[in-house]
């Protein structure tokens, strides 16, 4: 363990305790020991609760600024090389990827990052680590729906659904990453026929997020829905009576691509390329990978840790167990035009 990493441990019990504080767009204060501006396409609650405690351990402060992916990617290229960004947080790879295409990223060399996250979970020049990841499975109606019918992503696209079928639109970056994976793992014909089968299994248009088609579902609107597994997690362990009522009779699956394992996605985060305080920024990520901040973030949000090391707490622990996917999370963005086009041409709007 590095020395940075060290001052962060010991802090899962005082984790426990953090105070969730409010998003500013304000210069931070810095006097205790530094600043760290961070642009961040995550809008979880959990996240202040770790910059707040990345303050405590180190005396750094954390300037947050929020938007869409798209939205702070434009913002760092219209400010170039006077961005005040010193890190870049997205909940896809495919997101991390845009911004690495934008050369917005630079790499780090860091000996605990590569130790935290394993080689498929992040960039493989170091521009962008993954620190949580998310399974893209499938909701179903246990009344309607044997597990063994949606097995494999292959089954999600089966004539068994005709009608059958929720999801998000096309150009979703959820959807976007796991039809790229599609690509790399079938190549395009096969994917182009699975977005053919999705487009005839609809049994509506797609409208809304992850945990719209999940309440769907349980509405009787369609048997089975693609959403990614923490929007399901949070649903069921929530203060909200009527999500945790759908989650009794709405259960989750998690597919097979090609007898490998369900298809995972990460958030994640990396240095950009103008950082004026790099030194810092550093720091921050090595933060995120800690085994105290993965732990807080699955606990909290329904995401599994990263690192295999770090036992998933409750109650994600409960969805824990399957089999994910062993390729690497790098190859979704260079796929995701193909994707797009892919699934353009097939219907799905």
């Amino acid at each position: 363990m590095t020395p940075r990493l060290t001052a962060f441990a010991g802090l899962a019990a005082a984790l426990a305790l953090a105070a969730c504080g409010q998003d500013s767009g304000a210069p931070a204060d810095a006097e205790t020991g530094g600043v760290v501006n961070v642009y961040s396409a995550r809008h979880y609650d959990v996240d202040q609760k770790l910059y707040e405690m990345f303050t405590e351990a180190s005396g750094i402060s954390v300037n947050r600024i929020e938007g869409s992916a798209p939205q702070l990617i434009a913002r760092m290229q219209s400010e170039g090389a006077a961005s005040p960004a010193d890190v870049f947080v997205a909940a896809d790879a495919g997101a991390l990827w845009r911004a690495q295409e934008a050369g917005l990223l630079s790499p780090v060399a860091s000996d605990a990052l590569t130790a935290a996250v394993p080689a498929n979970l992040r960039d493989p020049e170091g521009r962008w680590y993954g620190f949580q990841r998310r399974a893209r499975v499938v909701a179903f109606d246990q009344a309607r729906v044997q597990p063994n019918e949606i097995a494999t992503y292959e089954d999600i696209a089966s004539p068994r659904f005709r009608g059958q079928l929720c999801v998000r639109s096309s150009d979703n970056v959820y959807n976007l990453s796991l039809v790229g994976a599609l690509i790399e793992a079938w190549g395009p014909e096969k994917t182009a026929e699975w977005a053919r089968g999705v487009v005839a299994n609809l049994a509506r248009q797609p409208e809304g997020g992850d945990r719209d088609q999940i309440r769907a579902v349980a509405a009787g609107v369609c048997q089975i829905a693609l959403t990614n597994s923490y929007y399901y997690v949070r649903m069921a362990a929530g203060d909200d009576a009527g999500d945790r009522a759908v989650t009794e009779t709405v259960k989750l699956a998690f597919p097979s691509l090609d007898g490998q394992g369900a298809h995972v996605n990460i958030s994640g985060g990396g240095v950009t390329a103008n950082a004026p305080n790099r030194e810092a920024a550093i720091q921050f990520l090595e933060f995120l990978a800690s085994p105290e901040a993965q732990t807080l973030v699955s606990q909290e949000n329904g995401e599994y840790p990263a690192n295999p090391g770090v036992t998933v707490p409750a109650p994600t622990a409960t969805y824990a167990e399957f089999t994910a996917h062993p390729m690497s999370v790098a190859a979704y963005g260079p796929r995701q035009a193909e994707a797009q086009a892919l699934m353009t041409a097939a219907g799905w709007r």
